[in-house]
Order: structure tokens, then sequence, then C-alpha cells
């Protein structure tokens, strides 16, 4: 095999799902993510060359067609992400749609649950590394010595990576004892190149699972971490949004009628990963009821205090043209701002006095400021 070019790392994923990432971290990972996928579909074509030149081919190909078809998974999930991005022209909703598709689920049809599309990457780069190895303890370039070495060397880091994983070191131990086993074989001089075939790729599946399987706890970590910091954001804005629903029915007349969403009542963020997915599907519905209250008891009154500036703006006009000494331009400010000033205060009845005034309140044609 030709000698690998300088490794080119898999992009860090900015943000989390739900948020809407920075324009200017979308387009660092997207511009990671075409050069990671340029650099491994080079190695995985590398790979497919050196095992069909390989004296068993059938032995390799089936692991280069599952990396090539996780590659793919990445491809199509890239494309989704460049079509969203449209060259930078996104907005907030954009943004978010982009979070979703990185941090959701990636079908790799590679026979394990979908995954997210940082963990695709690293499924992929574990199946290439797999390969790699693989491929350099071919029998007919390597003796039984260094692949039985580089066996061990694969074993250790698969315990390293299982951790407090009993199933997982249950398997690692069949793995080491047949290693022995193999060794002692091979010691004695026996022929172990076919059951060391086998134990090569089952050493290194259980290495690349291993390496998913961290990539994906590490993952949840960080989500259960990012769900329950958002709860907690969401939960924080609750007391002023009921202060604030409270201020709206005592100052406006027929006041809106928003719940404003308890997040406590969504309990303790679940540990699963379909459990945490739905929790923070649900989060998002909470927080669109939360905007969705605030802007309803926010704009009425708002509403009004725009109704009292226009209102002073028009007295203003009024006096400098003269229109104030008209008893029917008097009466209608009187009326306007009765409607204004009154609590709880009508609304519409304001909005229609105060725009009925400011007509009255334009200068009269061939008067001061009107028109000659």
């Amino acid at each position: 095999m030709a000698p690998a070019s300088a490794d080119v790392v898999a992009p860090a994923a900015p943000g989390r799902l739900g948020e809407a990432i920075a324009a200017r971290d979308l387009m660092a990972y997207l511009d990671g993510l075409v050069t990671w996928l340029d650099d491994r579909r080079t190695r995985l074509d590398a790979l497919d060359a050196a095992a069909q030149a390989t004296a068993d081919t059938e032995r390799y190909t089936p692991d280069v067609v599952l990396a090539l078809t996780v590659w793919q998974s990445v491809r199509t999930r890239a494309d989704e992400l460049l079509a969203v991005w449209d060259s930078g022209r996104v907005t907030e909703v954009e943004r978010e749609r982009m979070s979703q598709l990185v941090w959701g689920r990636v079908d790799t049809r590679a026979g394990a649950s979908p995954v997210s599309l940082p963990e695709a990457l690293t499924l992929c780069d574990a199946m290439v590394a797999a390969l790699r190895t693989r491929l350099a303890f071919d029998p007919d370039t390597a003796d039984v010595v260094a692949r039985l070495r580089g066996v061990r060397a694969s074993l250790v880091r698969a315990e390293d990576l299982a951790g407090s994983d009993t199933a997982a070191h249950e398997r690692l131990t069949a793995l080491r004892e047949r290693e022995q086993r193999l060794s002692a074989q091979a010691a004695r001089g026996g022929d172990v190149s076919g059951p060391l075939t086998e134990l090569e790729t089952r050493a290194a599946h259980a290495e690349r699972d291993l390496m998913v399987a961290v990539s994906q706890r590490r993952s949840l970590t960080r989500a259960r971490a990012d769900a329950q910091a958002t709860a907690a954001a969401l939960e924080a804005r609750e007391p002023a949004l009921h202060a604030l629903a409270e201020r709206c029915r005592r100052e406006i007349a027929h006041p809106p009628r928003f719940a404003v969403p308890d997040v406590s009542r969504l309990g303790a963020v679940p540990e699963d990963r379909d459990g945490l997915d739905a929790f923070v599907a649900r989060l998002d519905a909470v927080r669109r009821a939360l905007d969705a209250a605030q802007d309803a008891y926010s704009d009425p009154l708002r509403e009004r205090a725009e109704l009292r500036y226009r209102l002073g703006q028009a007295a203003t006009l009024a006096s400098s043209n003269g229109r104030d000494a008209s008893p029917t331009v008097r009466a209608g400010h009187d009326e306007a701002r009765a409607a204004v000033e009154t609590t709880p205060c009508d609304v519409g009845l304001a909005r229609a006095l105060v725009e009925q005034y400011e007509h009255l309140a334009r200068p009269l044609p061939g008067g001061p400021g009107g028109a000659r």
C-alpha cells in the first residue's frame, strides 16, 4: 500500500441539537467535513485497490464495502447540510435545521443503530484503521509473529476502551484466550494462518465497535448536559413571563389567554438516547410555547406605549399648525388620550381613536404647515 498522506482529522461538530448554530462555526465545520470526505474517499479507494491485489480478496471485500457504505451516508448528510447552507444565506431557522442534521440520526446501514453525524465519522475512521491494520498483516507480506503482536495490541486498545463494560470485557477475554492458544500453537510450529485471519477480523471489529460505543456514550453525556442546561434556562424564564402575563391582564382589556408552560413537568433528563431525543423535542415545544406566550403578552403592552408616543407626536403637530385651536381637534385629543391612559386599556379602541386624532391634527390646505 502507498504511504498515507498527512492525517486529516474529522472536524469537531459545533453547537448542539435544537439550537441555531453560529454561521461562522457552521462554515468551518462544513469546510472540515468536505476535506475529511475527500481524504477518506482517497484512503478507501487505496485500501480497496490493496485488497484487490491480495491473494484472498474475499476476506477484505465485505469490510471495504461496509466502510464505503458508512462514508456514503456521511456524504449524503453533508450534501443535505450544504443544500440548507446555500452558500451562507441562512436565517436562524436554517441554522437550527442544520443542527438537527448534524446531531440527528444518520442511517449508516452498517448493521447497527442509527448514529449522529460525528459518530458516523468516528465509525468510518475506525473501519479505515481496522482495514489498514488487516492489510498490513496480510499473510503474504508479514509473518505470524508480527500478526499476533498486532492482535495483542488491538486487544489492549479495546480493553482500554471497554472501561467498566462487563459484556465487552467478556468478549475481549474470549478473544485473548484464542490469541494465547494460537500463540502456543504457532510456537509449536503449527499452521495458524486460517484461525489467525479470523481472530484478526474479530479483534478489529471488537475495537471498532468499542470506539463507536465510547463515542456514543460521550455524545450522550454531552447531549444530556445540553438538555439539562436548556431546561434550566427555560425554567429561569418562567417567573418573568408570569409577571409579564399578570401585568398584561391588569393593564389591558381583553388580554390574551396563553398558559405559561411549567418546564419542571417534563421531569428529569432521560439516561437513554431515545428518551433523550423525545425529551429534547418536548423541550423545543416548550421553548416555542414560551416564545409565543411572551409575544402575546408583550405585544399589547408595547402597542399601548407606541400609541401614547403617536398621540404626543400628533399633539405637537396640531400645536405647530394651529389645529389645536379647533374644538373638534381638542375633543378628539381628549378622547384618544382617555382611551390610551385608561387602565385596563382597550387597545383596539385606543388605536382607532389615535388614528382618528392623527387625521384631525393634519394641517389644512393653505393653512400653517399645509400645502399651498
